[in-house]
Order: C-alpha cells, then structure tokens, then sequence
C-alpha cells in the first residue's frame, strides 16, 4: 500500500495494492499491523456504513469528549472527503484537506480524532464506509457549518442537500 502525508498532522491518504484480473479484484481493506507501521496505530471499535444521493454533503461533524478517527473509504460512487483540523494547539488549526474518493480507486482517506469529517456525493449515489476509533456519543457531537468563511473548503456543489442539524450549524470561530 501507499499512504501519502497531508498538509494535516496525521491526515493519511493511503492507496491500497488491488490485484485484478478478468474476474474481478482483490484488496485488503485493513490490517492493523500493516496500519500501525504507517501511522494509524488506534484500535477501530465500530464500523459505519451510509448511503446517499448526489448533492447530499455530511458534515462538518466531530466529538468533544470522545473524539473519533475515521478510516473512510467509497464502497459505490464517488465522494469529495474533507478533514478539518480543529484542534486549538494545532499548527494547522482551521485548514482543511479535500480529496476525491471513487470505488474504482479503492482510495482510503484517514482522519484523526480531534479534526472535523464531511463529504459530499458528486455521483448518481454513494455507499460510503469508515471506520471508527471511538464509538458514536450523539450527546457528544458538534457541528460546523460546512460553509465556513473561516475554513472555506472548495466544495464541488454550491447548494447541497443537509438535514437540520448541518444546516443550523455553528462557525468554527465560536467553538
């Protein structure tokens, strides 16, 4: 496998070795011991599956208490995946890093805990999988507006489709 450093301490995208013939393909979508020689040495505790149409954009979403890193990867489709780093002491506070995640590549995009996850589908559909580092706290959850003047992130869509919740989302300022 490849893994490529971002701009982002801890930000990871790795290229895993696919074999393929005629009948198909073949990768290993984790090993920790593989992992851990490059970085991501956290145990993954819960597994996460979403589907969603194009336009649809998650996000910005992170956890106070219990911050997650997530090991994200496109299982159908296409999404452009962003990390933001929000932690204070950080010498990258408030900047982000985009890429495109697509099934045929079999890309996967590492984010640590303490940094804020969105992605947005640029496909018909998306199934989108990522592992976790800590388990979902719904009470624990924050929110940044995936518009942020701030952080402005280049998003590929001008009007997504958001629930209520990213939609009525604070600015990264008043954290």
């Amino acid at each position: 496998m490849k893994v490529t450093k971002t701009k982002i301490a801890g930000v990871l995208i790795i290229e895993p070795q696919v074999f393929g013939d005629e009948r198909g393909f073949f990768l290993e979508t984790f090993n920790a011991k593989r992992y851990a020689e490059n970085g991501i040495a956290e145990s993954f505790v819960q597994d996460n599956h979403s589907y969603s149409a194009k336009g649809v954009l998650r996000g910005l979403h992170f956890q106070n208490q219990y911050p997650q890193g997530k090991l994200v990867t496109v299982t159908q489709g296409a999404v452009f995946d962003v990390a933001v780093d929000i932690r204070r002491d950080s010498p990258t506070y408030g900047q982000w890093v985009g890429i495109t995640l697509t099934a045929d590549k079999h890309t996967q995009f590492y984010v640590p805990p303490g940094l804020a996850h969105g992605f947005c589908v640029i496909s018909a559909n998306a199934s989108f999988h990522y592992k976790c580092t800590e388990y979902y706290h719904p009470e624990d959850e924050g929110c940044i507006r995936w518009n942020d003047p701030d952080i402005n992130i280049d998003w590929p869509v001008a009007e997504p489709t958001l629930s209520d919740k990213d939609a009525k989302a604070g600015y990264l300022k008043d954290l």
